[in-house]
């Protein structure tokens, strides 16, 4: 969960942030239990897996990583798109590893919060960049 300050977002010097657009971006990991044969084990009821799910995660190595949920979920028709001079708030998550997003014809004037708050001063003009994993933005 990310919480925005209560007075909105601010660029390096103080002043509001103006955007035109949002895209929500997540990598979510998935990390389902395999068959000593490496196929993908079924089961009968929910929950059923509970236990071999748990060993699946214990190391953090996923069996599959998307962004927004699926597949081909931000390439094709889906792409994310904007027009040309527009201001896009791009919010990006991911929880267990280190990502780094790259903006094809654009870069990122202002990246926020990289250091864990949205007081701690901008980095500028990015094309790409490493955000750690388990980051937090926001305060309480």
């Amino acid at each position: 969960i990310m919480v925005l300050p209560r007075d909105g977002l601010k660029d390096g010097k103080g002043n509001p942030l103006r955007y035109d657009e949002i895209a929500y971006i997540g990598e979510q990991d998935y990390y389902l239990p395999k068959n000593e044969d490496g196929t993908y084990k079924t089961y009968a009821t929910a929950g059923e897996d509970y236990s071999d799910s748990l060993e699946a995660m214990r190391w953090l190595i996923p069996t599959h990583s998307v962004f927004n949920g699926a597949v081909g979920a931000l390439t094709g028709d889906k792409a994310l798109r904007s027009k040309v001079g527009n201001t896009v708030l791009m919010i990006h998550n991911q929880a267990n590893r280190d990502t780094r997003p790259h903006l094809i014809g654009g870069h990122g004037q202002l990246l926020l919060g990289r250091q864990g708050s949205f007081n701690d001063a901008p980095a500028t003009n990015y094309e790409t960049w490493a955000d750690p994993g388990a980051l937090v933005r926001g305060r309480r």
